[in-house]
């Protein structure tokens, strides 16, 4: 069995393990209605972590992701209060800026050498500051397209699978595409291996790295639209600290921390577990929204230690230093 499908099959274990702990303590939480409130609840967030994950892999972080997903609310709050464009046009100046903004990071990493987590730090402070600019207050978001996409969902039985839900799947479909079947996403593997030996294989590591931040800043945008979606407003203080849990759903879908090797699928069973946790302290009432934290910061732990024992195991069977 391959070493590196570990840290994946632990993270699909420990799910279906959760998944049965609340099926017999809570059979509701089966229902159609229950998955449906899951993935429209964690959508923003899956797609916010569909970007993290290619940047995981290779061997980057993005630290911007929730100041660009508040800037997007914003963006768009404040131009459909003030301007007469279409939102469809909206959201494609704002999928336009995000993108560039992503890129423009990558290229600075690339250009001037430096880790992307001091570049992509500072990009966090400029997306937050760029959210001010356009309005301190809570931005109320009224209008009818935004009430069509609402309204629109689809599951049998008692449950919606609401359109930004479906967006949400089908980003991990092309997510998983993208880092699986593409040129692109092997070079993307290649470059977490190191940069050196990516240059050895022919990757163009300068055009690799803009495209991988540019793509992170294109989901970013997208989960922007979706969480605006979601709430119904644009607020600068939104999503708080949504970069660190979109980290922590990638590494507990299994993707390593220095690059290399994961899984999409992976990351979206992450997300569906952190979402569990939360859903079940919802139905037991008596626990505190913290233990939300409590008990996604213990399965970090326990992924940050199995990478740990991957790497040695790894390196006692092929050789090499373990450091």
């Amino acid at each position: 069995m391959n070493p590196r499908l570990y840290p994946l099959y632990a993270t699909v274990a420990i799910f279906l393990l959760a998944c049965l702990i609340c099926y017999i303590q809570f059979p509701y939480m089966a229902s159609t209605r229950v998955l449906g409130n899951l993935l429209t609840d964690n959508a923003y967030l899956g797609i916010a972590a569909v970007g993290m994950t290619i940047v995981i892999l290779s061997g980057g972080i993005d630290l911007s992701v929730g100041s660009v997903i508040a800037f997007s609310g914003v963006f768009i709050a404040v131009l459909l209060r003030d301007t007469n464009l279409p939102t469809p046009v909206i959201f494609a100046l704002l999928l336009a800026v995000t993108t560039g903004f992503g890129a423009a990071m990558g290229g600075l990493i690339h250009a001037l050498a430096m880790p992307p987590f001091i570049v992509t730090l500072a990009g966090m402070f400029l997306a937050r500051g760029a959210a001010y600019m356009l309005t301190i207050d809570s931005v109320p978001i009224d209008d009818p397209f935004y009430e069509m996409m609402r309204a629109y969902y689809l599951m049998p039985g008692k449950g919606r699978l609401t359109l930004i839900g479906v967006v949400m799947l089908l980003s991990f479909a092309v997510g998983m595409l993208i880092a699986h079947r593409t040129r692109f996403g092997a070079s993307v593997y290649a470059l977490g291996g190191g940069e050196n030996t990516a240059r050895l294989m022919g990757v163009k590591v300068g055009q690799t790295t803009v495209g991988i931040y540019a793509f992170s800043g294109f989901m970013a945008g997208l989960s922007g639209i979706v969480f605006s979606v979601y709430t119904g407003s644009g607020y600068p203080l939104a999503t708080v600290g949504t970069e660190l849990t979109a980290i922590a759903a990638v590494v507990i879908g299994g993707t390593l921390l220095t690059g290399g090797s994961g899984y999409v699928f992976g990351t979206f069973i992450g997300v569906m577990t952190m979402g569990l946790i939360q859903t079940y302290i919802v139905f037991d009432g008596t626990l505190s929204s913290w233990w939300t934290k409590i008990v996604i910061g213990g399965l970090l732990l326990l992924f940050i230690v199995l990478q740990k024992g991957l790497l040695r195991l790894t390196t006692v069977r092929f050789g090499g230093s373990a450091a």
